[in-house]
């Protein structure tokens, strides 16, 4: 994954769109080609049209687990959130050392105010 954290060298396009000239693409790995475009678009991550297949063929081996998953019989299985039977385990609240304002906003590409500036994703575009 290639990201520049000097912003002058930034494309204003994160995510290479084209697809790998490869023709063995099944319907799904291209189904699954376009969903890793658009997640690395929502998380402003640069992948080459390599890392984007990979990821793709990774996405479809994951789905493709989980339908088998979902065949599975679990009528006889009781529902439950967690198996370690633990409750309310927390530790103590501590303060530690953390980022300072100007270290934290230091990679961003934007910001206003002293605030991290991003695009609006409620906004009706």
């Amino acid at each position: 994954m290639a990201i520049s954290s000097d912003a002058s060298t930034r494309t204003s396009t994160n995510v290479v769109k084209s697809e790998p000239k490869d023709n063995s693409l099944t319907t799904a790995i291209s189904t699954q080609y376009n969903k890793v475009t658009g997640i690395a678009t929502l998380a402003n991550l640069i992948l080459t049209p390599s890392e984007t297949l990979k990821f793709s063929k990774q996405l479809d081996e994951i789905l493709n687990y989980v339908k088998i998953l979902e065949k599975a019989n679990t009528e006889k299985v009781e529902e439950t959130s967690q198996v370690t039977g633990l409750e309310n385990v927390t530790r103590n609240d501590e303060t530690s050392p953390s980022l300072s304002q100007e270290e934290a906003l230091s990679n961003t590409k934007s910001q206003h105010n002293g605030f991290f500036k991003v695009k609006g994703i409620f906004n009706e575009e």
